[in-house]
């Protein structure tokens, strides 16, 4: 099965709004084990979406189609479709009467606007939008099916999820079983993650993919048929072992991720206190439900005179050391967990650029420190050449990291391919 997807809309096209729904759509389809072979991304002019619909629909046998089914002047996939096929627009009677039911339901006037989203071409297989007041529907035109659903991220997923992914399971019998294992890593480029994996021999049914999404790099082990699946434990042993201090989780999609799970429950606490990182650690979290279970406090101290009055950092600490060293961060770190009295606490202070840098500490300079009970670990990393977010992202991510080792008894510090460490320090 050939599967591709049409995004729709100017505002995705001119980057105004970011594609998330594209994004989603191909990583959900790889975890069912299918892929996305091509996507086009098209405004919202009647011929230029005529021509692609008509143009994809020789190459594909499914086109997933996003956006244009609302009620405004821009919105012309349904129209488009009807066009592309030499056919009429036809009245949907049954979403006629569910958006009035909807509309109903809600207390809410509806617009003689909203009638557009029932008008579907002739020969149109309406699809349901359980959420939603636009429905979806397919098209077979030439030798592709093209699936139409509404752009409202939550409305296109379970469209996705509870239709369109059953739709071609059995459309096109896609009945082979398949696995996933994703490993996530940290601190190690692409290109030498492919080195340490270059030698490993498959097995027949087993591939290796890589997805990178800064601040990691997720390697995906693929098994289909049952006797890939039976082998995959093994192959995922094996890629970890080769991997070695790069993988920091599995199956997650952060550290974040990673952390709430092995704190969420667990009866331990933590603290954050955050200069450069800007909150950034303390969001991540609680991202996720349940963080209030383990997440005392995150504190941004992103001034000296806070990290003084908040944390109790000594004044003298800063003028002997300036904010960006493993004394001050040890002291934040200290005061943050002792503030609540957490199990522990991470902190964070650097400078992100683009400016702020100096020949001593040049731009991309972070302390990360990480308090127990009973210690304090600290290191000095240098991302130089990075952007400013992806600094912080890199350098959240080593804190979780830090934490994640201290969470399995193993050693806190480690080196990272790609991230130079400047210092490192352990005080009891």
């Amino acid at each position: 099965m050939k599967l591709e997807m049409i995004c729709t809309g100017e505002e995705v096209l001119a980057g105004q709004i970011v594609d998330t729904n594209a994004a989603w759509f191909a990583n959900e389809m790889m975890e069912h084990g299918i892929e996305v072979q091509r996507r086009v991304t098209v405004g919202d002019r009647m011929q230029d979406l005529i021509a692609v619909f008509q143009e994809r629909s020789m190459h594909a046998d499914v086109i997933l189609v996003n956006g244009g089914l609302g009620p405004t002047s821009d919105d012309m996939s349904a129209e488009a479709m009807a066009k592309a096929k030499g056919e009429t627009l036809v009245e949907n009677a049954l979403w006629r009467q569910t958006m009035e039911a909807w509309f109903a339901k809600h207390n809410r006037h509806m617009a003689e606007s909203n009638l557009k989203q029932a008008w579907l071409p002739e020969s149109a297989v309406m699809i349901d939008n359980p959420v939603g007041t636009a429905c979806g529907f397919r098209v077979k035109l030439n030798r592709a099916w093209l699936y139409f659903t509404p752009g409202v991220p939550f409305e296109f997923k379970q469209m996705v999820q509870e239709q369109f992914l059953p739709f071609v399971q059995q459309e096109f019998a896609l009945n082979d079983k398949v696995a996933l294992t994703k490993l996530l890593t940290l601190g190690h480029g692409e290109s030498i993650l492919a080195d340490k994996l270059e030698a490993i021999e498959l097995p027949e049914g087993i591939t290796l993919g890589y997805r990178s999404s800064m601040p990691h790099i997720e390697i995906k082990i693929f098994a289909r048929g049952e006797k890939a699946i039976g082998l995959l434990p093994r192959v995922r042993k094996h890629v970890r072992e080769l991997l070695g201090n790069a993988a920091v989780a599995e199956n997650r999609m952060s550290l974040a991720e990673e952390i709430h799970h092995r704190l969420n429950g667990s009866g331990m606490s933590l603290s954050v206190a955050e200069s450069c990182t800007g909150g950034m650690i303390a969001s991540q979290l609680v991202a996720f439900p349940g963080s209030s279970s383990y997440l005392h406090q995150g504190l941004v101290t992103y001034s000296n005179e806070s990290k003084v009055k908040v944390l109790g950092v000594a004044p003298q600490v800063l003028d002997d050391h300036g904010a960006v060293s493993l004394p001050t961060v040890e002291a934040m770190a200290n005061g943050a967990r002792e503030l609540l009295d957490s199990d522990f606490a991470l902190a964070t202070s650097g400078i992100a650029g683009p400016d702020g840098g100096t020949p001593e500490k040049p731009v991309g300079t972070v302390a990360i420190a990480l308090a127990t009970r009973g210690k304090v670990y600290s290191q000095i990393v240098q991302m130089p050449r990075r952007s400013r977010d992806l600094v912080r992202k890199l350098a959240s991510a080593i804190a979780f990291d830090m934490l994640r080792r201290e969470l399995l008894g193993e050693e806190v510090v480690v080196d990272y391919a790609s991230i130079s460490r400047a210092k490192v320090a352990l005080a009891s």
